[in-house]
């Protein structure tokens, strides 16, 4: 626990230190950048950006050797990613422009072949006198071990330039992901939107190499985004939010990782991520699981309630447990299903209103506002009051409800 406390407030060491921030900031970054591939649905494209940056690690190592450097420039081998990577995205988008191929099969091509590629320079790479001490296969699942000053600016710049670049284009990739057919004839340009979509996912995959690795990358780029739309329907909170949840799960990620010494750090932050999705997922307020269920028992309360209460005014004895205990604590029947006072006005309400209903159908020949009739929706929550005391006229006097003399 001590070990913990002293990550998470940056006093476990420099290193430890530099690490925590960077993945805190890579998650923001990631987090952000990822919603509006999420809410395009286009969530597989991130998968196979981060597989099509391999093949340019291992060009560029061996480029760089070539020019006599010792090919561990980790600018250089950022730039060569991201050369293959949008390299990468361009196919993606011509096949499935210029081809009869749908688009999950031209991400799922492209994804292929640039990570076999990427793996058969890797071998090569081993089999060169230079790159056997390369340490490149930590691209594959991230390494931080060695992480130094200059990487984590990297991060920092490269971050805070996607997420800037994310809000300033933040309305036009609203309207493109939600109605790309009205976006396109208010004059924008969809097919530069896209690219630009994922332009910015590319570069958040590519300076999340060295932390998470690009296998992992795609898993920063995704979750927040589905675990943010749990807490809002707002577009422009759903950027804010996934960035907080994947800043939150890079950071405490690194600090898991810092405060045990055998545990990798990008599966970690990976986890921490997961982990806060199935938070989310059981308790949102509005979209989560727990929610839903208390929704499905207050409306079978209500309609346990109304089948009771008809039943009553049917002069019935009820004889379902779960409407008999409903009606019971609140007073309105006694244990053995006899109505209480309470009770029976509540039904004679109950019975007139649905005869309310009738006469309304009968006056309004409208079904968007008798067709809003469920059976639970109160009468006054339609009509006005003088609407309402027209259809009692028609009816005539009310009749009592007199104590349940039947079987239900």
């Amino acid at each position: 626990m001590t070990a913990f406390l002293d990550a998470l407030l940056l006093q476990a060491g420099y290193n430890a230190a530099l690490v925590a921030i960077g993945a805190g900031l890579l998650g923001f970054a990631a987090g952000s950048s990822g919603t509006f591939l999420f809410l395009r649905k286009r969530a597989l494209v991130s998968d196979a950006v981060a597989h099509a940056t391999l093949p340019g690690v291992g060009l560029a190592f061996i480029l760089m050797v070539a020019l006599g450097g010792d090919g561990r420039s980790l600018i250089g081998l950022l730039a060569g990613s991201a050369v293959t990577a949008w390299i990468g995205l361009l196919l993606i988008e011509w096949i499935a422009r210029r081809t009869r191929l749908a688009e999950d099969a031209a991400i799922g091509a492209v994804l292929g072949v640039f990570f076999g590629l990427g793996i058969v320079l890797l071998t090569v790479i081993q089999a060169m006198s230079a790159g056997r001490q390369a340490g490149l296969e930590s691209f594959l699942l991230g390494s931080t071990a060695g992480m130094l000053f200059q990487d984590a600016v990297v991060i920092a710049v490269g971050g805070t330039l996607a997420v800037l670049a994310t809000w300033l284009l933040r309305r036009p990739m609203t309207l493109v992901a939600f109605d790309s057919d009205y976006a396109a004839a208010i004059g924008y340009d969809v097919r530069r939107i896209d690219l630009l979509m994922m332009g910015l996912v590319m570069a958040v995959s590519v300076i999340g190499l060295k932390l998470v690795g690009l296998i992992l990358i795609v898993a920063m780029l995704i979750i927040p985004p589905v675990t943010a739309r749990f807490w809002t329907d707002r577009s422009n909170r759903v950027i804010w939010i996934a960035g907080g949840v994947g800043g939150a799960a890079g950071y405490l990620g690194a600090v898991l990782s810092a405060s045990a010494p055998d545990l990798p750090t990008g599966p970690i932050i990976v986890l921490v991520a997961a982990a806060i999705f199935v938070v989310s997922l059981l308790f949102a307020p509005e979209r989560g699981v727990l929610a839903a269920v208390l929704r499905h028992r207050r409306f079978q309360a209500r309609v346990h309630r109304r089948q009771g209460l008809l039943a009553l005014a049917a002069q019935h004895l009820i004889r379902e447990p779960y409407t008999l205990r409903l009606l019971a604590r609140e007073g309105l029947v006694r244990p053995d299903g006899v109505p209480t006072e309470a009770g029976r006005a509540q039904a004679a309400k109950i019975a007139r209103d649905e005869r309310r209903w009738a006469v309304a159908r009968e006056i309004h020949q409208d079904a968007g506002l008798t067709g809003r009739y469920d059976g639970l929706t109160p009468i006054e929550e339609v009509f006005t009051t003088d609407e309402i005391a027209e259809f009692d006229r028609r009816l005539g006097p009310p009749v009592p409800v007199n104590p349940a003399v039947g079987d239900a």
